[in-house]
């Protein structure tokens, strides 16, 4: 995998290049209007959408956390509320997860946070060699190894996150 491109330095590939971390950057043109951030980013790289994942912060215990699960599903606030040992999590407010993570919305990455949070990541991760993850921007996105996220953020991994119904599948259930 490549290293870092001056071009294209966010706090994050500067974490991972001090690091000695390989990874590979995947930037695209960033619309300002897409639906989904993470659903963009696989769209238009070509990845599954399984592989991208997304970094959202959540509150648990009046801290704030950091959660990273596959932009196909959403996040089940329960399950990474049981994974920081606590009973429940809220989504963070937007304005506190930029200044905590000095990324805005859309950008934040789970590496080269301006003050690292607790972190977990869907267990599901662990089933690709390689997955993407915000590189610190938006139209920005790095790909790198499981493992070598885990150990850089120190991440617990659980199973955080939950599949969406299939679009073909327009049942209403009861």
């Amino acid at each position: 995998m490549a290293k870092k491109m001056a071009s294209q330095g966010t706090p994050a590939t500067a974490a991972l290049a001090a690091a000695g971390v390989p990874f590979v950057l995947h930037p695209y043109s960033h619309d300002p209007a897409a639906a989904s951030y993470g659903m963009e980013a696989a769209e238009v790289l070509g990845i599954e959408p399984e592989r991208v994942f997304k970094t959202l912060m959540v509150e648990v215990e009046g801290r704030l956390a950091v959660a990273v699960v596959p932009v196909s599903g959403n996040l089940d606030l329960k399950s990474v509320a049981a994974a920081l040992g606590a009973k429940k999590a809220a989504m963070a407010d937007p304005k506190a997860a930029e200044r905590r993570t000095g990324y805005v919305l859309g950008g934040i990455s789970p590496v080269g946070q301006r003050q690292p949070s607790p972190t977990v990541l869907d267990e599901s991760a662990l089933g690709f060699d390689t997955i993407l993850v915000s590189g610190g921007r938006r139209g920005l996105d790095i790909e790198l190894a499981p493992a070598d996220l885990i150990r850089l953020t120190q991440a617990a991994v659980a199973a955080i996150g939950t599949s969406l119904p299939a679009k073909s599948d327009t049942r209403r259930r009861p």
